[in-house]
């Protein structure tokens, strides 16, 4: 499993204002030194599980800067599907967590499932330890594991959202962590990358590299423009190679997957000019 830490959750947050920065530093540092063994834990150990995950509490988070609801809770007053039917409850149960748990009714069987009294105090909830812990349970419980392995963002959104509110910055969080897991195995896999190591590659890029890329998925028998624009389409072939091979398909080209790609088909020998005929010469 790759040694996720915080640094993997800083290179997968946005911008943001300098008052919530001090606060997502906080959150950062409080939950990066237990991500690796929390998320071992709950079988979240594969790259693209993991991405999955990250980019999936990145926005439900708001980039990592809360852990609490910004709302007042005064909307789920009364809501009985959530439980809530004691005046008050709306408040007192908003949402906390990295995926947030809402409703009397969530606070009571996911504090069971913890161990937890999450009734009596809820704002233990969004304590980041305890906020990373409700969000790896909730994954647990519907069983997205199951959907990332398959790299399918939409239906673990509509399971964790209901719909698809934020799908555009949820793609952009898991493009950042595929990347940001790719680059990060590579460095613990081979140490300090020695000079002329392929750069990791992802769905976005445009330059020289893809167009190497692109030559060797030719060589292995994929029908891609060299155009040195890692699109769509090159990404799906990529994906296709890289479950051939046995490897996470998960788009991103790594040092496994550029090993595992064939040398490019040499370059074609320029036709020699042909000699002038005889009495062609200036003059003749």
């Amino acid at each position: 499993m790759i040694a996720v830490d915080g640094g993997v959750l800083q290179d997968i947050e946005p911008a943001t204002t300098p008052a919530r920065a001090a606060r997502r530093k906080a959150i950062v540092e409080a939950i990066g030194g237990i991500l690796r063994p929390t998320l071992e834990q709950f079988a979240i150990d594969s790259r693209l599980r993991m991405a999955h995950f990250l980019a999936q509490i990145c926005h439900e988070s708001d980039g990592f800067c809360t852990t609490v609801e910004y709302a007042s809770g005064d909307a789920y007053e009364g809501r009985g599907s959530l439980g809530n039917t004691t005046r008050g409850d709306g408040r007192r149960f908003k949402g906390r967590g990295l995926i947030q748990l809402t409703g009397r009714a969530n606070y009571t069987q996911y504090g069971k499932l913890l161990d937890l009294d999450l009734v009596n105090q809820p704002a233990l909830a969004a304590e980041p330890k305890t906020a990373l812990l409700i969000a790896c349970e909730f994954w647990k419980q519907h069983g997205l594991n199951r959907w990332a392995d398959q790299d399918d963002l939409i239906t673990i959104t509509r399971r964790i959202n209901g719909g698809l509110n934020g799908l555009a910055s949820r793609r952009v969080y898991l493009t950042k962590a595929k990347a940001a897991l790719a680059r990060l195995e590579a460095a613990q896999t081979t140490g300090t990358a020695p000079a002329g190591t392929p750069p990791i590659l992802h769905r976005g890029n445009q330059n020289e590299e893809v167009g190497e890329l692109q030559r060797r998925l030719r060589a292995a028998g994929f029908d891609v423009v060299i155009d040195g624009d890692l699109g769509p389409t090159t990404e799906l072939a990529v994906k296709q190679f890289q479950k051939s091979k046995g490897l996470d398909p998960d788009g991103i080209v790594g040092p496994a997957t550029w090993s595992a790609l064939p040398e490019p088909a040499p370059a074609p020998t320029p036709l020699a000019a042909a000699p002038p005929a005889a009495g062609a010469a200036a003059g003749a």
